[in-house]
């Protein structure tokens, strides 16, 4: 951080918003605003030239994510540490914010939160809003109900019913013995139906694929 005032940088398209949000951290007695900027390109250009400590980056200009883009690219070109800002609460905004490089997230209405959001980015211990936290719980949530889908559903493409059905003995604890006996089944085609699984699975026992498909809510 430079000198005994933190610098930040405001990149806006709002003018109103702009204008008084910089008078509103201007009153702050450790930080100053060094430079502003309403498109991306001007933020590229003076981002470089004044140094900035913060950052302060809506997501939305000229109607686009363009925050999310710069997100990246301001901290490689000047080391500042980037804070979100934003009219709206997306969940998937704010993750992305978080995956490009921000270090928080502040919706706009919070603005009385900006001040603190500053200085905990500029001495590098940023505190996630609480609310930036609970979109990305709530989204990281979602993507692993995706994830498990998308695994469930690949398991089941791969198992027959028959297999599924073997496996639920096995997991029941018979032996390969017992379920050719119960299926009306040789030995010898009980163990290929156990090695064609193990091959499908990449699984090192038939205990295990036994698991994951009771896991996975099969039987």
């Amino acid at each position: 951080m430079s000198g005994t005032r933190i610098r930040v940088m405001i990149v806006e398209d709002d003018p109103d918003w702009r204008r008084g949000l910089k008078a509103y951290l201007n009153k702050e007695d450790d930080i100053t605003v060094a430079a502003e900027a309403d498109t991306p390109e001007l933020a590229l250009s003076l981002a470089s030239e004044t140094k900035p400590d913060v950052i302060l980056l809506d997501i939305m200009m000229a109607d686009s994510p363009e925050g999310l883009r710069l997100a990246g690219e301001l901290p490689a070109a000047t080391g500042a540490r980037i804070v979100m800002l934003t009219s709206m609460e997306d969940r998937s905004f704010v993750v992305e914010a978080f995956r490009a490089g921000a270090v928080n997230y502040i919706v706009k209405s919070d603005f009385a939160d900006i001040p603190a959001a500053v200085r905990e980015a500029a001495a590098d211990r940023s505190a996630i809003d609480a609310a930036a936290a609970q979109h990305m719980l709530q989204e990281f949530r979602r993507l692993k109900a995706v994830e498990q889908e998308y695994e469930i559903d690949k398991f089941k493409r791969l198992i027959t019913p028959a297999e599924v059905q073997l496996l639920s003995m096995i997991n029941e604890g018979y032996s390969q013995s017992q379920i050719a006996e119960k299926s009306f089944l040789s030995l010898r085609t009980v163990k290929n139906h156990v090695n064609n699984i193990l091959r499908k699975l990449g699984g090192k026992s038939s205990k295990d694929a036994a698991k994951q498909a009771k896991d996975m809510g099969l039987f």
